[in-house]
């Protein structure tokens, strides 16, 4: 699909597209023209033009989102793409513009939003090299630190009463950990002083989480993931919004196991309630993420609090109870939640009625939804679409892991066409493509164990299906080890080495142990 381009956008295309004219004639463009160049020079990925562009910015304000995003003379949205050489020669040249002494224009910038920069899994910038959100959180600080060694060098004095506010989404490892904690301390005497809006953590340690998460700034922070391998458990959470006000805070995510209440005691449930009262304290608290959590029977006491209702809600594979579904159908909740995420409960056995009134009442706003290995079967499906067939917002939904034959996925996608606005679909690979006798949920070592050329066959017509109903715009996959993640995508090889590590720590203590057993 070729997407339509004024004059002024086909001007300055060609006006970038020779890199050495464009520079040095950066002197002479009016300054409203800088964001059309830039997008232009996004596009092709001009990056000596870029470099230069922001070098010489002449406006109050940068922003990301909407310089990439669709405009009058250009309707593609390039937010998405996160191209290296491009974002690169943008932080470069956001580094150069405070250096730079001899720049015609005045210095007005006062702030860089970077936060619009969408990171996807599929990439159309020639290079095919990306920079994720930690590689821009890598650069963003080893800027920041230069910049500061330079001031205290006191290369041009004049230069760093310059202060900018560059809003980022920060992404910590172990890896970056030093690099980032360096810039934040230094904010205070640099030019260009990060200001965390969102906030991800991952490999590491309780106390370097709780050092750095105090340096950010935790009074503007909006979203907040704390994920994978940060060992956070119940009453280091409590110790954390004991100790920590978030007044803006909009989204939360927890790593898995943080609340397990089969251990409970007295002194845990106070805890509990205690982590309720002060998530009620979140006014902006919309989004909530606690998959892997035991919460049986205490989703009441943990969201009842809470004053704002929430948009989205993630309690995968968190052990509910139909204590638990009834208080989320009857809550004020149900009629707000635009993503809601119950993989791994048997929603037929347990509570199909509850389920379908939680269902109905969020089926005006609802556009995403996720019921990943739910034991849902053949038998289901007509209940299933009489469920759905309110959900006219449903954009996204995802149901991977489900015992269901070919014939229920054909009946189903029959009725999936019919969703107006439906764009993404995840689906099983079919019961019937596996051998006899397979049990579900399907452990790892036998997920692969099917017939793929038959899986190939089904797959083939279901995407007629959706042709010949004239919905092409339908994406339709089975991702057999979950859908892509940016974040995770991006540090994988920083968390296998971990695995790795901890697994052979864990080996030797158990050998540790039998050796002295012997």
């Amino acid at each position: 699909r070729t997407t339509m381009k004024s004059l002024r956008f086909i001007s300055a295309e060609a006006f970038v597209s020779n890199a050495e004219f464009a520079r040095k004639s950066l002197r002479a463009v009016a300054h409203d023209l800088f964001p059309l160049l830039f997008k232009a020079s996004y596009l092709l990925e001009q990056g000596e033009v870029i470099h230069d562009l922001v070098e010489n910015w002449p406006l109050f304000d940068f922003n990301m989102g909407k310089l990439l995003g669709a405009t009058l003379d250009y309707q593609e949205d390039l937010s998405h793409r996160t191209c290296s050489v491009c974002l690169e020669s943008c932080l470069t040249g956001l580094r150069d513009y405070v250096l730079n002494q001899s720049s015609p224009y005045m210095k007005k910038l006062r702030v860089v939003d970077l936060t619009g920069i969408k990171d996807v899994e599929v990439q159309f910038c020639k290079c095919k090299k990306t920079m994720g959100r930690w590689a821009r959180t890598q650069l963003l600080s080893k800027l920041c630190s230069e910049l500061f060694y330079l001031q205290q060098a006191q290369c041009n004095p004049g230069t760093f009463e310059i202060s900018i506010n560059v809003l980022i989404d920060l992404f910590v490892t172990e890896r970056n950990y030093e690099l980032v904690v360096q810039a934040l301390l230094k904010k205070c005497s640099c030019p260009l002083k990060i200001c965390c809006v969102a906030f991800r953590c991952d490999n590491l340690t309780l106390q370097k989480f709780f050092y750095i998460i105090k340096l950010i700034d935790p009074s503007t922070l909006c979203k907040l993931e704390i994920v994978h391998n940060v060992h956070l458990e119940m009453e280091h959470l409590e110790m954390l919004f004991n100790s920590i006000h978030f007044p803006l805070l909009m989204s939360l995510t927890l790593p898995a196991r943080t609340f397990n209440v089969r251990r409970f005691t007295a002194t845990d449930e106070q805890m509990l309630t205690n982590i309720g009262e002060k998530m009620g304290e979140m006014t902006q608290l919309a989004e909530l993420s606690m998959s892997f959590s035991i919460l049986t029977g205490r989703l009441q006491k943990l969201l009842s609090p809470l004053k704002t209702p929430l948009k989205m809600l993630d309690v995968s594979n968190c052990s509910l109870n139909h204590a638990d579904m009834a208080f989320l159908a009857n809550s004020f909740h149900a009629n707000h939640l635009e993503a809601l995420d119950l993989s791994g409960h048997d929603i037929p056995e347990l509570y199909p009625s509850t389920f379908f009134k939680l269902l109905s009442h969020c089926s005006s706003v609802l556009r995403s939804l996720t019921l990943e290995d739910c034991n849902i079967q053949d038998t289901h499906v007509n209940m299933l679409i009489l469920g759905l067939s309110p959900c006219q917002k449903l954009q996204e939904f995802k149901f991977i892991g489900n015992p269901l034959s070919s014939q229920a996925l054909k009946h189903l996608f029959t009725f999936l066409c019919e969703l107006p606005i439906l764009k993404n679909v995840e689906f099983p690979v079919p019961r019937d493509c596996y051998p006899i006798g397979i049990t579900y949920p399907i452990d790892d070592a036998s997920l692969c164990r099917f017939d793929h050329q038959k899986y190939e066959r089904v797959a083939e017509e279901l995407n007629l299906i959706l042709l010949q109903a004239n919905r092409e715009d339908v994406k339709a996959s089975t991702p057999l080890f979950g859908s892509y993640d940016a974040a995770v995508q991006e540090t994988n090889n920083e968390l296998g080495a971990y695995l790795i590590k901890s697994f052979k720590e864990a080996l030797e203590k158990f050998t540790t142990s039998f050796n002295k057993m012997s």
